[in-house]
C-alpha cells in the first residue's frame, strides 16, 4: 500500500475509532483527540484532572476500541518498585523464574502517579524511554506498541510527591481534564445510571499501530515547519535571545529538545489524522500547548499575577 493510500485508510480508521470511543465517553473530544495522537506518534501522556471525570474508563475504553492489552496500576505511598517490574522468585526445583509486573502490557494507566515515592516513580522511566525492562541484572524486552497514560490529581498536596522535571520531560503531552459541560454531565448521569452496558468492538491490531506508527515517521516534513517548531521551543528558554518579554519574566526554566521532537512528531500525527500529506505551521500550534505546558516552569511571580502557563505559550505564536 502506497503512503497516500495507507494515510486514508488511517483517517477512515481514525474517525471509526473516535465514534467507538464516544459509545462511552460523552464529551471530553479534545482529551481523547490528544491521547490518541500521542499513541500513534509513539508518546506518552500525563492526564491531570480532579477525580471522578472518567479518567481510567477513558483510557479502558480506548484500549478496548485499539484491541490492546491494558493493565491499571494504582500508584500508593506503599508501591514498591518489584510491584510494577515483576520479581524473581524461586520454583519448586529450587531455580528463579521471573514473575512479570502489570508494567508487562501494551497500555499501562500509571493511576495517581505522583502518590508514589520517586523509586517507584523511576521504575517507570527506563520503561517509558527504552521500552525494556532491568529486573536482577536481566533484560526483558517490552511488547510494541507501548504506551503510559499516567493520571495525577491536581488537587491534593498532602502525601503526593510530586513528579521531577526529568520525569515529565518523558510525557509526550500533559492534558488538562475539564468538568464537563452542564448539557454533557445529564448525558453522562443517562447513560451511567440506566441498565444500558456499551459494546466497544476492537478496530485494531497491535501490528496494525506498529505500522501507522512507522508510517507517520515517514511524513515528510518542510524545513521552515522545523524551523518555527525549534523556534518556538527556543523561545520559552528565559536565557535566550529569542526570549518573549512574558518568558523573561514568569519563566525559570524553559523546554528543552525533547519538547521540539515532539511537536514534530505530534504535529505529523494531528496532519496525517486530518487528511493531509505534511505537517504545516498551523498542525504545529495545534499540538503546541499541550506538549510545553508541563515541560515550562513558572516563577513566584507568574504565581502570584496569576499568570497561566497557557497564556504564555498563546503569546509565543
Amino acid at each position: 500500500m502506497s503512503d497516500v493510500a495507507a494515510i486514508n485508510n488511517l483517517v477512515n480508521k481514525y474517525n471509526d475509532l473516535r465514534q467507538e470511543v464516544a459509545k462511552v465517553i460523552v464529551g471530553q473530544d479534545d482529551v481523547v483527540n490528544q491521547i490518541l495522537i500521542s499513541i500513534f506518534s509513539g508518546g506518552h501522556a500525563l492526564l491531570i484532572g480532579v477525580p471522578g471525570l472518567a479518567k481510567t474508563l477513558m483510557v479502558n475504553t480506548i484500549s478496548q476500541a485499539l484491541g490492546l492489552d491494558f493493565k491499571r496500576i494504582q500508584f500508593t505511598p506503599d508501591l514498591m518498585p518489584s510491584d510494577i517490574l515483576g520479581s524473581e522468585i524461586l520454583d519448586e526445583n529450587r531455580n528463579f523464574k521471573f514473575i512479570k509486573g502489570p508494567i508487562f502490557a501494551n497500555i499501562i494507566l500509571a493511576d495517581e502517579i505522583n502518590r508514589t515515592p520517586p523509586k517507584t516513580q523511576a521504575a517507570l522511566l527506563e520503561a517509558m524511554q527504552e521500552r525494556a525492562v532491568t529486573v536482577s541484572g536481566h533484560h526483558y524486552k517490552l511488547e510494541l506498541p507501548y504506551f503510559v497514560l499516567a493520571t495525577q490529581n491536581p488537587i491534593e498536596q498532602e502525601g503526593t510527591y510530586p513528579l521531577p522535571e526529568a520525569q515529565l520531560d518523558r510525557f509526550m503531552f500533559a492534558i488538562n481534564l475539564e468538568y464537563p459541560s452542564f448539557a454533557e454531565e445529564v448525558q453522562v448521569v443517562k447513560a451511567t445510571t440506566s441498565d444500558h452496558k456499551p459494546q466497544v468492538n476492537s478496530l485494531f491490531t497491535a501490528q496494525e499501530i506498529i505500522d501507522f506508527q512507522q508510517l507517520i515517521r515517514r511524513i515528510p516534513v518542510a524545513d521552515n515547519v522545523i524551523e518555527y517548531a525549534v523556534t518556538m521551543v527556543g523561545k520559552t528558554r528565559p536565557n535566550s535571545e529569542a526570549a518573549s518579554d512574558l518568558v523573561k519574566q514568569y519563566i525559570d526554566w524553559g523546554a528543552g529538545p525533547r519538547a521540539s521532537q515532539n511537536l514534530i512528531l505530534a504535529a505529523k500525527t494531528h496532519a496525517a489524522i486530518n487528511g493531509k500529506f505534511s505537517p504545516d505551521i498551523e498542525n504545529v500550534q495545534a499540538v503546541a500547548t499541550s506538549i510545553l505546558r508541563h515541560r515550562m516552569i513558572k516563577n513566584y511571580k507568574a504565581e502570584a499575577e496569576g499568570v497561566t502557563i497557557e497564556q504564555i505559550i498563546k503569546s509565543l505564536f
